[in-house]
């Protein structure tokens, strides 16, 4: 649910410490947009601003994001649209819908930064568990039992 449906937005230099809900602070030194998630649950959700990830878009008086903010790390998991200022409330992502996603951002930076860009990345891929290696004791244990 989304408590605040309006964000002002504010040029800065640097992201205050303390983010005020209802701003959207923006960085251009930093390439960075941040502000206060607008479920109102006070976390911190920060946007940086590069080919591959989010673009502003100012029109003079209101200021918009895109594509959408989605919080899937945050316990809120909030997921919204800013557009003119306007705080839009959007559909919730499975897990399956957020892994994929972040295949396809992986991918996008591989494509324009390079295939060098993929060793910085973290990997994205699920962990696979190697089998269980018996130990000395059970090893042991299947000579004596046959």
């Amino acid at each position: 649910m989304i408590r605040y449906h309006r964000l002002e937005p504010r040029f800065v230099q640097h992201l205050p410490d303390q983010l005020m809900p209802g701003i959207l602070y923006v960085s251009m030194e930093y390439g960075t947009v941040g502000h206060s998630c607008c479920c109102g649950c006070g976390e911190e959700v920060v946007t940086p601003l590069t080919p591959t990830d989010w673009r502003i878009t100012y029109d003079g008086e209101t200021m918009s994001l895109s594509p959408s903010v989605g919080s899937w790390s945050l316990p809120c998991r909030s997921h919204y649209f800013i557009d003119r200022s306007r705080v839009i409330e959007a559909g919730q992502w499975t897990d399956e819908q957020v892994a994929a996603e972040r295949r396809r951002d992986h991918l996008a930076k591989q494509h324009h930064y390079g295939a060098d860009c993929g060793q910085m990345l973290p990997t994205l891929e699920p962990e696979v568990k190697q089998p269980d290696t018996p130990g000395r004791l059970t090893r042991l244990w299947r000579w004596f039992s046959g």
